[in-house]
């Protein structure tokens, strides 16, 4: 049985199940998931703890499936966590995972963590023999536009909601732009907001005196970004890339990349093919199908054909080349391109 995080406190006061997994890769929401399980399992008396950290192919798992079968010393209950950070517990490992899911007895509560599984993965013997014996928890990364709600829920969880209407809504876009990608350091900010003010309604004075620019951007998200129009936001993700050391090389292929995706899904849907059978020869999916859906019937042959041109132009100032129309320095030339293609998507 499957259970987002935000139901898993619901979940546990009502009892406890034998088996937890909790996997993603989002280490705030893994961890107060985990949390929750042990201050559940401590309180229903599985008061004796063991871990075992998976680490490389050679692990031994005897000991593991000894822990599940030994009556415990010291207290009636024990709880076994069995941590996978590389997420791939391999052949003995798997086959020992399902022979414990099989065996382990009923006094006995087990919590495996995992970090993000891929599509084969979610599909393995092992992890469909942990999820049919419990519960398992996938946490998946809190994205740029569910970052006001979420935080906007956290404050006032903590009894520090902010006002209502357009005045609470730059509040918490004020804030979600000096944190995003970095749900850790957001949740500090949280803290540090409940040490700073008393319960009651903050102001977006209070959150703009308060809330330090600790943001983290994924190049990856940069062309979702520019995709969906948003200058400003972009504009701050690049220079937050350059603070970071991010290279230049990476974020010219990923603009590029994206015009070049462009380019052959409307050469496709010239050709007469479907849209979605233009997109899947582009080979686009995931969230950028969506974006690409929107933006795609309104270019036309000459701006692509212009962009393509740009971000060559691009590709040579990010390697040290120069252009006489275009900026020296290459963020300043990414800066351009990025903003061109936003031009030509709003046309």
């Amino acid at each position: 049985m499957q259970l987002k995080p935000e139901a898993l406190a619901g979940h546990l006061a009502k009892g406890l199940k034998a088996f937890y997994t909790v996997h993603g890769d989002e280490a705030l929401l893994a961890q107060e998931a985990a949390d929750a399980v042990r201050a559940a399992a401590r309180q229903a008396g599985f008061s004796e703890r063991h871990v075992f950290t998976v680490s490389g192919a050679y692990f031994d798992w005897a000991p593991v499936l000894a822990a599940a079968q030994a009556m415990s010393l010291f207290a009636e209950r024990q709880l076994i966590e069995i941590r996978i950070p590389g997420g791939k517990p391999g052949k003995e490992g798997s086959e020992a995972l399902q022979r414990y899911c099989e065996a382990a007895p009923q006094d006995v509560l087990t919590l495996v963590t995992l970090p993000r599984l891929d599509k084969t993965q979610l599909g393995s013997a092992w992890f469909s023999a942990l999820d049919g014996a419990g519960i398992s928890v996938r946490v998946d990364p809190v994205e740029r536009r569910e970052l006001p709600t979420w935080i906007a829920r956290r404050l006032a969880q903590q009894g520090q909601p902010v006002a209502g209407g357009p005045d609470g809504q730059r509040a918490l876009e004020f804030f979600a732009d000096r944190v995003e990608g970095n749900l850790l350091a957001a949740h500090q900010e949280l803290q540090k907001l409940a040490l700073l003010h008393p319960p009651g309604e903050l102001s977006l004075t209070q959150i703009e005196e308060a809330v330090l620019d600790v943001a983290r951007f994924d190049v990856f998200k940069l062309s979702e970004a520019v995709l969906s129009g948003q200058a400003g936001r972009v504009m701050r993700m690049l220079d937050g890339l350059q603070a970071e050391g991010e290279a230049a090389v990476l974020v010219h292929w990923t603009l590029a990349e994206d015009i070049r995706a462009l380019k052959r899904a409307r050469d496709a849907m010239a050709a007469g093919k479907p849209l979605p059978i233009a997109l899947r020869e582009a080979r686009v999916w995931g969230p950028k199908e969506r974006l690409f859906e929107r933006v795609l019937p309104a270019l036309a042959e000459p701006q692509l054909l212009e962009l393509l041109h740009a971000a060559q132009v691009c590709d040579g100032i990010v390697k040290g080349l120069r252009h006489p129309e275009w900026p020296a320095n290459p963020w300043d030339a990414l800066n351009r391109l990025a903003l061109m293609l936003m031009q030509a998507l709003r046309r």
